[in-house]
């Protein structure tokens, strides 16, 4: 059974990272568009017309796309005093409770982002700009990104069942750092 736990926390530790890279990529999308729009209006008074409209898209895509990788690398904000008041096994079930609150509230936005961009697809919704865009597609990454999170939560769960048993090699174990901005 701890062999399957691990198997799943690398897993989901591996889908986590490609949201991170996918996040990174649209990131630097989004630069170099903002900085082709900056060039063309200050050099030649043209402008591409879709950059503040597809900078939004990514910025949403990549927000999605990112959360779970930031809570695999401890990147979350979190509310600490209750954390810090307690040590050891009771702390492991303290985040495990968390982690399960967070499971749920999870699943509910996987389904209702699901719901959002299931219904552009049925309804063929378009941008209101002048690219028209087919909806769908940058709301896509939206019910992919939230369930990336909620499978992190899954993965961060079974991770503590896994320290719990004092069974961690093989798994990356990271812990909060107490400073802020890490």
């Amino acid at each position: 059974m701890n062999a399957f736990f691990k198997w799943l926390v690398r897993a989901f530790d591996r889908l986590s990272a490609v949201g991170g890279v996918l996040s990174g990529i649209m990131m630097c999308l989004g630069v170099v568009m903002i900085t082709c729009e900056i060039l063309l209006r200050s050099l030649f008074s043209k402008t591409l017309y879709v950059t503040e409209e597809y900078a939004g898209y990514l910025m949403a895509m990549l927000t999605f796309c990112a959360l779970g990788f930031t809570l695999r690398e401890r990147g979350h904000i979190r509310m600490t005093f209750l954390h810090r008041a307690v040590t050891g096994r009771a702390r492991i079930y303290l985040d495990m409770a968390c982690y399960l609150i967070a499971f749920g509230f999870c699943l509910i936005l996987t389904y209702y982002t699901w719901i959002f961009f299931w219904d552009s697809v049925v309804s063929g919704s378009r941008s209101m700009q002048i690219s028209q865009t087919y909806l769908a597609i940058p709301q896509a990454f939206l019910p992919l990104g939230a369930l990336i999170f909620t499978l992190q939560f899954v993965g961060e769960f079974l991770r503590s069942i896994l320290m719990l048993r004092g069974d961690t090699t093989g798994i990356v174990l990271r812990e909060d750092l107490g400073d802020l901005g890490r």
